[in-house]
């Protein structure tokens, strides 16, 4: 199925590129999220026409990122967490724990965009470089401390 991408895909297109994808892909997910359009010809007609309209919400939201971005630059957020007697942690730091840290800060993100460097939590103490994907193209870094709270 030909799809036409109304804003960036990491791992699929960019803006305004027609592109295949599986049926029920485009269906249940790029469509209903207002990702992407069907590759109709009046679909293509419509994006054409209302490309200088998505080309401007794409720069304020890039703006908004980068923005964003730079308040977290440099920023430590420090989470204290019971440790055992080997300096393990009992439990571990999530993407939930990051937003929460960041958003008692002043920085709201959603916990989606928090990239904590591998598929599961921070699980030992010290200091850990959490990436945040604001923007398909702008991405900030955050360092995450693990102290013990013992």
């Amino acid at each position: 199925m030909e799809i036409i991408l109304l804003q960036d895909m990491r791992n699929l297109g960019h803006r305004g590129e027609v592109v295949k994808v599986k049926p029920g892909y485009a269906r249940n997910y790029l469509i209903p999220q207002g990702i992407a359009l069907l590759a109709s010809k009046g679909n293509r007609a419509f994006f054409d026409q209302q490309r200088k309209k998505i080309d401007a919400r794409h720069s304020q939201e890039v703006n908004a990122a980068r923005a964003t971005a730079e308040e977290l630059a440099g920023m430590t957020v420090t989470v204290a967490k019971r440790v055992g007697d080997r300096d393990t942690l009992y439990g571990s730091v999530t993407t939930s724990d990051v937003a929460e840290l960041l958003a008692s800060k002043g920085v709201t993100v959603d916990r989606r965009r928090i990239d904590l460097g591998g598929p599961v939590a921070l699980k030992s103490l010290g200091d850990h470089t959490v990436s945040i994907d604001l923007h398909p193209e702008v991405t900030a870094e955050v360092t995450v401390s693990v102290v013990s709270a013992n």
